[in-house]
């Protein structure tokens, strides 16, 4: 006689572990290595490895890759067959490149910001000048770098041209790996009254001036970079994130 058949056991279900309520989503670790890349925490040409990557942030190797699919896609970071993801390192050309898209940019969206900024934005971008000026009186070069990038978004977001926002903002990204790679030993990327000038000049609704301004400026951050090839350094993926 046959044994009959015991009916499996159900199981109660589990209660939701820890870390699948506190993981981070992959668009949290894709801002968290960007925020690193533009602080000068990691730099141009590192390999963001998976496997280190996912025990940084104990997340799976999935996420990983979306957040640095999503860096590739934004041009910050370069996909190489076989290897990896790797953070991007603009040639001198291509920082030329750069530089130029922006001159042709931001003139016309500080013409946009004359026309569209309201006080209260004004009184925002004075603020701003205010915190950038706090960092540099701090000797906090990461800051300051960090700061004068979002400067020149906050303009282009007071322009309203959301096209030409999406654009500046890569730039901007690219921007600062290139100032990672060829800034000139205790060169000042941003000389500490621009952006006071520009201010001023939003405000006094002098488009022109505005752009004019804003054209100097960009030539004055370029000229201070020594567009020759970089050197290496020894730099840690782990040691980005403490």
């Amino acid at each position: 006689m046959k044994t009959p058949l015991k009916r499996p056991v159900a199981l109660a279900p589990s209660p939701p572990s820890r870390r699948s309520a506190t993981s981070l989503s992959s668009d949290q670790i894709y801002e968290r290595i960007l925020a690193a890349i533009t602080e000068h925490r990691l730099p141009p040409g590192m390999q963001l490895v998976e496997d280190r990557l996912a025990r940084i942030f104990d997340v799976s190797r999935t996420k990983i890759r979306e957040a640095t699919g999503r860096l590739v896609h934004d041009r910050i970071a370069i996909n190489i067959p076989n290897r990896g993801a790797f953070i991007a390192s603009p040639t001198a050309d291509e920082a030329r490149e750069v530089f130029a898209a922006r001159r042709l940019i931001e003139p016309e969206l500080m013409r946009l910001a004359v026309r569209n900024a309201t006080a209260r934005q004004i009184t925002s971008l004075r603020a701003h000048v205010r915190k950038e000026t706090a960092a540099r009186n701090s000797s906090k070069p990461h800051a300051i770098i960090t700061l004068s990038g979002e400067f020149h978004l906050l303009v282009a977001e007071i322009a309203g041209n959301g096209f030409l926002l999406r654009t500046l903002r890569e730039l901007e990204s690219l921007t600062s790996l290139i100032i990672r790679l060829y800034d000139t030993a205790g060169g000042p990327n941003c000389p500490y009254d621009d952006h006071a000038g520009l201010v001023d000049a939003i405000e006094a609704r002098n488009a022109e001036r505005a752009a004019a301004l804003m054209l100097h400026h960009l030539e004055h951050i370029e000229s201070s970079l020594d567009l020759s090839p970089p050197t290496d350094s020894d730099f840690q993926l782990e040691d980005a994130f403490i």
